[in-house]
């Protein structure tokens, strides 16, 4: 009998569940978009059941598009958004409240009280991370500051905490009766509070955000068998954990030192492979833990995060009209020759790497009466590849590695207008693969080689091959004059905040 793989895609707007073959192939998948809660300014949430509910829903939609039974399947394995953090009730399995999604910024404050005493890279040499509000760690601390009776559960153990992998793994191995607390060392890399060196929560840490240890789940591996899945994949082995910039890591098979991936979503987060090497960044970057396969010792990674990529597109379509979809986008930008002097910094949530300013928030710098909707698209679309440009030039310098070229993933990445200004910003080729699902193959990947469907890393990089590469057109005069003018603007965005 055909066995398959099936990979949990969690990510920041939509819950998707795919089945991928032994050549990495899609075989099914099914999609469905939850909703984007926003309180107030700043502050953006996520109703942590509608996701179970959703992603129970694409599970047996795509399953029942397919031909399929969970027994087809030899092993799930799931990537989740990160650093957004769920808080819930152990014997109710009751969210208590809702979840605190990675750009939320409401912990602005603590983030600025913490820095105050050893600045904002106090706890970089531990934890690869600078003091910010993007981490699951102060929002964990916030949500038992500020919802009622959370610490006290907390303290006696009848909470529990996790990001999304960590809240659908329990909730689909059993819930209250007996669901598994685990999350694996990607996920914990991204809370502030584990020690890169030991794979541990720090004991340190958790006092200084004063958080009761009794609340964090156990940290596994990312490729290991955690235990079988009850209710709509009952049966099968949920088997691979992966935060889903590490997933694209994998699926993109970047399992050597000084290769780069890059995926376009919501934000934009390019990760390069530095093996074994702890490697702390200088420039502005993050140092993370890339993956760990079953008893082999774990592989790190630098990061670049881009809050607001993706997520411009559908501001200029929800809040401005400008765009009926996403899609025509890339139309209504090709309409116009160039951006007409207009330059677009989405500091939205303030700015990520390699910036690190929380009180920085979006401008539009440039305007002049000619400028039109079609400039807004095209200076939306250049944004991207600006932000991307600034990652690499810092993962370059902190890593003394050249990157010879970059591959790419996500929604955005079929947007051709898109990807040759990116290869000609940054004068590289940009690569995007034939398998443009590299978040959830990677996560399919994790699982397969937990249960012996893949052999060996060998097998995965088999499976990677070339659809298309933009080669770099720009002349180098025009390329150093709008760099110059988005680093003007990027300034423009600093201290709005007070």
């Amino acid at each position: 009998m055909t066995k398959y793989v099936g990979a949990i895609d969690q990510g920041t707007t939509s819950s998707r569940f795919i089945v991928f073959d032994r050549k990495g192939t899609i075989i099914s998948v099914a999609q469905k978009e939850h909703k984007q809660i926003y309180p107030q300014p700043g502050w953006v949430e996520h109703d942590a059941e509608e996701i179970l509910r959703s992603t129970n829903d694409v599970i047996e939609e795509a399953l029942k598009k397919g031909g399929l039974t969970p027994a087809d399947l030899q092993a799930v394995g799931i990537t989740n958004q990160r650093e957004t953090t769920v808080l819930w009730d152990r014997n109710t399995g009751k969210p208590l409240y809702n979840a605190l999604v990675w750009q939320d910024t409401r912990v602005d404050q603590m983030v600025a009280e913490l820095t105050k005493d050893g600045g904002q890279d106090r706890l970089r040499a531990k934890t690869g991370l600078p003091l910010a509000s993007y981490f699951s760690g102060l929002k964990l601390r916030w949500l038992l500051d500020n919802v009622p009776g959370a610490r006290e559960k907390a303290d006696n153990g009848d909470a529990l905490f996790g990001n999304i992998d960590t809240w659908l793994l329990w909730n689909m191995t059993g819930g209250p009766n007996g669901g598994l607390h685990y999350t694996d060392v990607s996920n914990a890399s991204r809370t502030q509070l584990m020690n890169l060196v030991t794979l541990g929560w720090d004991r340190e840490i958790l006092r200084l955000f004063d958080i009761p240890a009794a609340v964090l789940p156990e940290i596994r591996s990312s490729s290991e068998v955690y235990g079988d899945a009850q209710g709509v994949l009952a049966g099968v082995p949920i088997a691979g954990i992966l935060g889903d910039q590490q997933a694209a890591l994998v699926g993109q098979a970047c399992f050597s030192p000084g290769e780069a991936k890059n995926t376009y979503g919501t934000g934009c987060f390019m990760l390069m492979h530095t093996g074994t090497n702890i490697v702390p960044s200088t420039a502005g970057l993050l140092t993370t833990v890339a993956y760990k396969f079953g008893n082999h010792g774990a592989r790190y990674a630098l990061e670049g995060s881009v809050a607001i990529t993706g997520a411009l597109v559908q501001w200029l379509r929800d809040n401005l009209g400008i765009i009926k979809t996403s899609s025509e986008i890339e139309t209504l930008a090709a309409s116009v020759e160039d951006n007409g002097g207009v330059y677009f910094v989405p500091a939205f949530s303030g700015l990520y790497a390699p910036h690190w300013k929380e009180s920085a928030r979006g401008v539009i710098a440039g305007l002049t009466r000619y400028a039109n909707k079609g400039h807004f698209a095209r200076a939306a679309l250049e944004a991207t590849a600006f932000q991307v440009r600034e990652v690499l030039d810092a993962m370059e310098k902190d890593s003394s590695i050249a990157i010879n070229e970059l591959r790419t993933d996500g929604g955005m990445v079929v947007n051709e207008l898109l990807m040759q200004f990116q290869a000609d910003i940054l004068h590289v080729p940009v690569v995007r693969p034939v398998m443009t699902e590299t978040t959830a193959l990677g996560a399919a990947y994790a699982a397969g080689l937990a249960t012996g469907y893949w052999q060996d890393t060998n097998d995965l990089v088999a499976n990677w091959g070339v659809d298309k590469t933009w080669q770099p057109l720009m002349e180098a005069e025009k390329r150093a004059t709008m760099f110059a003018y988005w680093n003007k603007a990027v300034t423009r965005s600093f201290d709005w905040v007070s």
